[in-house]
């Protein structure tokens, strides 16, 4: 039964790898390595085209973001919708299908990360993750995100909410799944997160890492 390890896994990369976030700046005739943290992941691409295009540059920035999660909840759910809908006789266990689940978010990351199409460059992972824990254990996956959303409108740093809602996810996960593989796979998705984000720890602890400013509002003339 290897075979569908090998599949799942393949597929994920695949998906993950498919770089969106290069795809879209390209599409504004920016190579986004080029410019701001010179990385493909949504928060660049969003800063970047904001700076140049405005609100329309911020709304491509975010719509990368939804693609990104995309590939990686499509990498981690479709053999579990194959077996449940596509197959004509499903063939697999449920503990099978989540593991195969897994092996396909993995994968994902690690096309995300290191994309072939990329010459192997890559973003950090955070929107990909997302949207296969979103799959994979949603009760965590609504967690992680409140976590985000409290750090990140407390703090405005992006890298600070993405690091802490991934070190939510391992605590969470273990509190309500109990599963012993449910929450290996967390613990991983959190330090695959955190160590892409390591020269932002740096820079947070140096007090130099960027923030979000707030838009202020504009002024009344006269």
């Amino acid at each position: 039964m290897i075979l569908p390890h090998i599949i799942a896994l393949v597929a994920g990369y695949f998906l993950g790898a498919l770089p969106f976030g290069w795809l879209v700046a390209r599409s504004k005739g920016i190579n986004i390595f080029e410019h701001g943290s010179k990385n493909p992941g949504a928060t660049n691409v969003r800063r970047v085209l904001g700076e140049k295009f405005g609100q329309a540059g911020k709304r491509l920035g975010t719509m990368v973001f939804f693609l990104d999660a995309a590939k990686g909840a499509l990498a981690t759910g479709w053999i579990p919708l194959w077996e449940r809908y596509g197959a004509a006789k499903p063939v697999l266990d449920q503990e099978h299908v989540v593991y195969l689940a897994i092996l396909g978010l993995v994968g994902a990351l690690l096309g995300h990360s290191f994309s072939c199409f990329t010459r192997f460059k890559g973003g950090k992972g955070v929107a990909t993750g997302a949207g296969g824990v979103l799959v994979l254990m949603p009760l965590g996956g609504l967690i992680g995100f409140g976590v985000w959303a409290a750090t990140f409108y407390s703090t405005r740093y992006v890298s600070l909410a993405s690091i802490l809602a991934a070190v939510s996810l391992p605590v969470s996960s273990w509190l309500i799944y109990r599963s012993p593989v449910i929450t290996g796979v967390a613990v991983l998705i959190a330090a695959f997160v955190v160590i892409r984000h390591r020269a932002n720890i740096q820079r947070l602890l140096a007090g130099t890492e960027s923030k979000f400013a707030k838009k202020k509002p504009e002024e009344p003339a006269g």
